[in-house]
């Protein structure tokens, strides 16, 4: 199954048992399935999702505020924009809003379920993705509201789907796509992954396939930036794949309204852990003021978290990982030949939080302006043990897992037929686990880049083969009764409109 981002959006839900992004919208629902309407899919679980939530309440802290607040505005930092650096953003896609500058965005591969209906191809229905970029690349007119690293090359790997919904491997194909076309752009190499989404998995570290392909894409030399989650102080581990040691763990910081450093705290929503991997860095996440995506599933069910007609508030995980991608971004800009475990080490100290959970647990937040005078530590590379990848993929998904008319995907199966995780490690290793628009040897995208859309260029796309995943023994499963991807569509239930606009969101929330 396929993650989701971690955002905090007030109103907003989590997609049933698949990953999902980063976003707060509302108090999280208690498990179960959630339905979606006009497709089959729906997921199971308590804790996989993109990691946000709309927001309408509390004091708005715009993208302005932030860069004061990280000391991006003063200084050295301030000449700086993110160009010549690629920053690769797994989601749920990118609308073409007016906010979002064609000439720094590419489409990588739309790896969703949407991607078998033209309308929805690429496009951001779910309203995070678009979010999270604006906080990257943002540049709307109208309201003088500039992202981060405005000038950095973002490119988009569409994941989600309008309710959220994806499974681990999709993200795994994903990261394996970003190493491998990292350095398309010469001009402007994939140097960071912002990814909003994690699972409630607690696979053993070492086999998992997931933190194998985080981990992969680090020792490439892309720093990862990941959500550390949104299930609340009292948790005890980070979601997967943040709890991975070699990753940047983000959690969020509550500003409280100030520019001022001094009264920062821990995020109540912020996952912490047991143990001694807490969260590497903390950014602000607390009603941050992004692009709105009209139309989109966010936007339509929290209509009072719109900001005038072009931006939107969310708070969450997600939002401080795209902040803090954003700043890494900078900071590479300036030292290039930082590496990332360097970039890990000299982000970790910053501003010290003074008072509450996050003073006791030595927790600091991000500080560009400081980062960019530190020389990192004689002992800044990490050691410890890489994962091998060889093991399955449920340990991955924990108890979340996408559903289609009431069989989830489940064991070592994708959305497009089996997995194993030895041979999916032995390609990565080698750099073949994409040959053109085939991942492991399935064809889930075109063979390479086409014209362009509303962006700069766009990967192209491919109708998926018909192998849906069926019951515990058959890949023929008579229940499913031939709904298998068929061109651009479930062959019994056909997708149409841009979001989904009978779902009911009013029990849950995005993580």
């Amino acid at each position: 199954m396929l993650p989701r981002p971690f955002p905090h959006v007030l109103g907003a839900k989590r997609l049933s048992s698949a990953l999902l992004p980063l976003l707060m919208i509302a108090p999280l629902s208690a498990s179960g399935v959630v339905a979606l309407s006009g497709t089959g899919h729906s997921r199971t679980g308590s804790a996989d999702t993109w990691m946000s939530t709309p927001v309408a309440t509390g004091t708005p802290t715009t993208l302005k505020d932030i860069r004061r607040i990280i000391g991006a505005d003063q200084g050295a930092a301030a000449a700086l924009s993110g160009a010549g650096v690629g920053v690769a953003l797994l989601d749920t896609g990118v609308a073409p809003v007016a906010g979002l500058p064609a000439a720094q965005i590419v489409n990588g591969p739309d790896l969703s379920f949407e991607s078998q209906t033209s309308d929805l191809r690429y496009l951001d229905t779910y309203g995070h993705g678009t979010h999270l970029a604006g906080i990257i690349i943002g540049n709307d007119t109208t309201t003088s509201t500039v992202g981060i690293a405005p000038k950095s090359k973002l490119t988009s790997i569409k994941l989600g789907t309008g309710n959220g919904a994806v499974d681990v491997s999709q993200v795994i194909a994903g990261l394996d796509w970003v190493v491998q076309h990292r350095s398309d752009d010469a001009a402007n190499p994939i140097r960071v992954i912002a990814l909003a989404y994690g699972s409630a998995g607690k696979p053993t570290r070492l086999t998992d396939p997931l933190q194998f392909a985080v981990e992969r894409a680090w020792k490439a030399g892309i720093v990862v930036v990941v959500a550390a989650g949104n299930d609340g102080n009292s948790t005890t581990t980070l979601t997967n794949p943040a709890a991975d040691p070699f990753v940047l763990a983000v959690g969020a910081a509550d500003t409280n309204g100030t520019l001022s450093t001094s009264d920062d705290t821990l995020s109540a929503y912020t996952n912490l852990t047991a143990g001694h991997r807490q969260p590497d860095v903390l950014a602000p996440g607390q009603s941050v003021v992004s692009l709105r995506d009209p139309g989109s599933m966010i936007d339509n069910t929290f209509p009072a978290a719109r900001t005038g007609t072009t931006l939107f508030r969310g708070s969450g995980t997600s939002q401080a990982t795209a902040v803090t991608a954003a700043a890494v971004a900078l900071l590479l800009q300036s030292r290039p030949t930082l590496t990332p475990d360097q970039v890990k080490d000299i982000m970790e100290r910053g501003t010290a939080i003074t008072s509450g959970l996050g003073a006791t647990q030595n927790l600091h937040e991000l500080n560009l302006s400081t980062a960019l005078a530190l020389a990192p530590h004689s002992t800044a590379a990490q050691t410890s043990e890489l994962a091998s990848g060889t093991g399955g993929l449920d340990g991955a998904r924990g108890s979340s897992r996408v559903v289609v008319n009431g069989i989830e995907l489940t064991g070592d199966r994708t959305v497009l037929g089996s997995f194993s995780g030895s041979t999916h490690a032995t390609a990565a290793l080698a750099g073949t686990a994409w040959k053109g628009g085939l991942w492991l040897g399935v064809r889930m995208a075109g063979d390479g880049w086409t014209g362009t859309s509303f962006a700069s260029k766009t990967w192209s796309a491919a109708t998926w083969p018909g192998s849906p995943w069926g019951g515990p023994t058959s890949w023929q499963d008579p229940s499913w009764q031939g709904r298998f991807w068929a061109g651009r569509f479930w062959a019994a239930t056909n997708w149409s409109g841009r979001f989904w606009a009978s779902e009911d969101w009013s029990t849950a929330a995005w993580k």
